[in-house]
């Protein structure tokens, strides 16, 4: 994508707009399309000490400025109270496409700007290409250090390093962690030290609209000059990391990357423009984690671990629509290793504590996910896997919520599981505020039963694969069949309750999995009737709303302080990963005729929009539930992508293709 000065024509225009690229690990480098830090979670080389948790800002920044003829233009921004630094008015272009680059210019001086992570590595590269005019002229860098939580803000108090520098390179100790060397590393240039050595007062507008601490300070200990003669071409090289082995060119860094990311979309094999830009999209989730040494999935940027009810949504799409199926193996094996009481994780906490299990969907998407891999793969040493890393996990998962687990979670007497009870918060409609849980859906949830059936359908399937007794799984599914029929359909809306027993009737997103899972128990017209209603009431462009704008408790803009977001996260709120069980069940109940795949793409086409908008090239978490659905939350995630890069394959370009 390219953008031009149309996009930030004031500082807080040009905020709106994003970027992030990562590395792998969990670590990370992002900000806004003019440079200008829009929240705390940015900057250009966000660490992960403890693979893919423990993230820490290292580096927030380089400020650049070119002078000559005796004056001095910047080509950053930086937002302070009440002034600011306006780079932007001399950016002509960003342009995003395998990565970020800033073209700036000045008079007659030509720089490039294109930043970079080395995969696998804490290390981040900028490569800044300078063409020079008819003028001597000088190019000054002042890179702006940190050692916080990507979480934090920084008082000046805090950033206390020993720093020196020699041969072109900066290194700094951190105070708080002198394990850690920070190295820095220019090409060319005269390393002078600062007196002035803080950045004060870095304002962030995404936490002053949220209510969080927004002012930030930085460690600025050096700057670096670099003298250009008349028309002088020149590149330098800036490298920083925390690496014992590092590279020192930053251009060979961002070549490799750029060809890494080439090899990834051929490797998908897919020629449309939307697809391939999803392709690169999924990739910046799959990380390495150190406990296992195998891949997981990072739920969202910037500040998501890896979760499991998001994991196994996500996993389709991110790895098996694009081709990665070592890496699903790996992710599979990952939460395998973890699953206790026949409950796959929900969460893998940021400071390494035990996981957190709250969660009745994570372990039924799991069996979602090995059948969606199975049905992609489908060679013999693929069933072996399974059936030698994975089966006995399902069977335990099964047993567990026939007898029953933790968090009221268990097979009720019509074969339906129950799952919550108390402040229990265990489906993916999770807030809870001290004791208030906002949407607690406790009884039995559309989306659980529905999961529930299809685990038993797989477990169905594999039995017989692997020669054993199939008829407990397939007896018991008739059950649940029967019960999820009797009481689940609502007549009179046309539509499926939410909750039942207490049959809850309000119009959520829920039930469109009951219609879109490989393995469903409702006829054909009251799964065509089921996807009428949600097309009528929920669906807003970008995903699905939470609740129907005719619901009395539904709030439609999600803003302001964190109690009032909480109230609004599932009431109204759009979700965007619930898109890709709507266009995958608008196919399906229309037996992907030409017209319902030509009406398919016409409701996923706004999502090539939204990837020129808010975190440009991803997808965001969540959006207003009101027009015109304003992107919020976590600005890229993980299930949105992953969800719609599957929908769009499987049940779009697949039947066009054909």
């Amino acid at each position: 994508m390219k953008l031009g000065k149309g996009h930030w024509r004031t500082l807080d225009e040009g905020l709106r707009k994003e970027w992030v690229i990562t590395n792998g690990l969990g670590g990370y480098a992002g900000s806004s399309i003019t440079g200008a830090h829009n929240r705390k979670h940015q900057g250009m080389l966000i660490a992960s000490i403890y693979p893919p948790i423990d993230r820490v800002m290292l580096l927030s920044k380089v400020c650049e400025e070119i002078t000559v003829n005796n004056k001095k233009y910047p080509l950053y921004s930086n937002r302070q109270p009440g002034w600011t630094t306006d780079g932007y008015l001399t950016q002509q272009r960003f342009v995003y496409e395998e990565l970020p680059s800033f073209l700036h210019q000045v008079q007659d001086i030509l720089v490039t700007k294109t930043i970079a992570m080395e995969y696998g590595k804490n290390t981040t590269a900028i490569g800044y290409e300078i063409v020079n005019g008819n003028k001597p002229a000088a190019l000054k860098l002042t890179p702006l250090f940190n050692y916080r939580s990507h979480h934090d803000v920084s008082e000046r108090a805090d950033l206390k390093f020993e720093c020196s520098s020699r041969n072109g390179e900066i290194s700094l100790i951190p105070e708080k962690n002198k394990d850690i060397e920070i190295k820095f590393f220019v090409s060319r240039g005269e390393i002078i030290k600062r007196e002035d050595v803080y950045e004060r007062d870095m304002e962030y507008v995404t936490e002053i609209e949220t209510g969080m601490a927004a002012i930030d300070n930085h460690y600025k200990p050096y700057d670096i000059v670099i003298k250009l003669a008349p028309y002088e071409k020149t590149n330098v090289s800036i490298i920083c990391s925390i690496e014992k082995d590092y590279p020192r060119d930053a251009f060979k860094v961002i070549e490799q990357a750029k060809q890494r990311i080439k090899g990834l979309k051929d490797k998908a094999g897919y020629e449309d423009e939307l697809a391939q830009r999803l392709v690169q999209a999924a990739d910046q989730f799959i990380v390495y984690r150190k406990s296992t040494g195998l891949k997981t999935v990072l739920a969202g940027l910037p500040w998501f671990t890896d979760w499991g009810r998001d994991t196994m949504i996500a996993l389709t799409g991110l790895t098996l629509s694009t081709g990665r199926f070592d890496e699903a193996r790996d992710i599979l094996k990952t939460f395998a290793y973890y699953v206790k009481n026949g409950l796959v994780p929900n969460m893998f906490p940021d400071q390494g504590q035990d996981p957190l299990y709250n969660t009745v969907d994570a372990s039924l998407w799991y069996f979602y996910a090995v059948e969606r891999y199975l049905s992609y793969t489908g060679k013999d040493e693929d069933y072996a896997f399974i059936r030698d890393e994975i089966y006995p996990k399902l069977k335990e998962i099964i047993r567990a919520y026939e007898k029953g687990t933790d968090f009221s979670i268990y097979m009720d007497t019509d074969s339906l599981i129950h799952a919550g009870s108390g402040l229990d918060q265990v489906t993916w409609m999770d807030v809870r505020v001290g004791e208030w849980v906002v949407t607690p859906r406790h009884g039995k949830p559309v989306e659980i039963n529905a999961l529930w059936y299809n685990a038993l359908k797989v477990m169905e399937c594999l039995s017989g694969h692997y020669g054993e007794d199939s008829r407990p799984y397939s007896e018991l599914s008739e059950k649940v069949k029967e019960s999820f029929n009797k009481k689940f359909w609502n007549e009179e809306r046309g539509c499926l309750y939410d909750v039942v027993d207490d049959y809850d009737p309000r119009i959520r997103p829920n039930q469109i999995w009951a219609v879109s899972l490989p393995y469903t128990m409702l006829p054909r017209d009251k799964e065509k009737k089921i996807v009428d209603t949600v097309f009528e009431h929920l669906y807003a462009s970008y995903g699905l709303r939470s609740l129907s704008p005719e619901d009395p408790e539904y709030k439609g803009i999600y803003k302001g302080q964190l109690i009032t977001r909480d109230g609004c996260y599932h009431q109204g709120t759009t979700w965007g990963f619930p898109l890709g069980g709507f266009i995958s069940a608008y196919v399906k109940v229309h037996d992907a005729s030409a017209e319902s795949v030509a009406i398919a793409r016409r409701l996923i086409e706004p999502i090539e929009d939204h990837l020129n908008d808010g975190c440009v090239g991803s997808i965001a978490e969540i959006f207003d539930g009101n027009e015109p659905v304003i992107p919020r939350g976590c600005y890229a995630q993980a299930w949105s992508v992953g969800e719609v890069l599957r929908a769009y394959t499987e049940d779009i370009l697949a039947h066009e293709n054909k």
